[in-house]
């Protein structure tokens, strides 16, 4: 794969429910990228009132786009050069949480590649705050199609 802009634009997620701004590294063993939350972001709404703090659940599907959708994407261009419509599916996640993101926070997701085999895909995801603090990590599991 020629360039990170390549894997980017098959992600199959498009603005409010794209979580990826930067993506670092990827290669045969993971990838790292970033993403900032903006304060306008419609989840800080209502979670919660007075004091917005980012769902774990946007958190987990941060690290998925990045730690493992782009991870995906990346492989499945080792085995066939041309696709444009990737089909994805979360199939497992077991995340741990220790500290909130706030709005206008930046976080960095890593990857580590467990195993990619027969289009299932396990990694082990980190996620960390500009402090460069463990904010959360966990297994993601997803299954892809091309």
């Amino acid at each position: 794969m020629n360039t990170y802009k390549e894997i980017l634009d098959l992600l199959p997620y498009k603005e409010p429910f794209l979580f990826v701004n930067d993506l670092a590294t990827v290669n045969d063993d993971g990838a790292t990228g970033s993403y900032t939350f903006k304060a306008e972001e419609g989840f800080y709404r209502g979670h919660f009132k007075e004091y917005p703090v980012t769902p774990g659940v946007i958190l987990t599907e941060c690290c998925a786009q990045i730690g493992l959708v782009c991870l995906g994407i990346y492989l499945l261009k080792q085995e066939q050069a041309e696709f444009n419509n990737p089909q994805i599916a979360l199939s497992r996640s077991q995340m741990d949480f220790s500290l909130p993101v706030f709005p206008e926070e930046t976080v960095t997701v890593s990857s580590s590649l467990v195993y990619f085999r027969f289009h299932k895909l396990k990694c082990l995801v980190k996620m960390h705050n500009g402090k460069g603090q463990l904010v959360c990590q966990g297994v993601l599991e997803g299954m892809l199609k091309i």
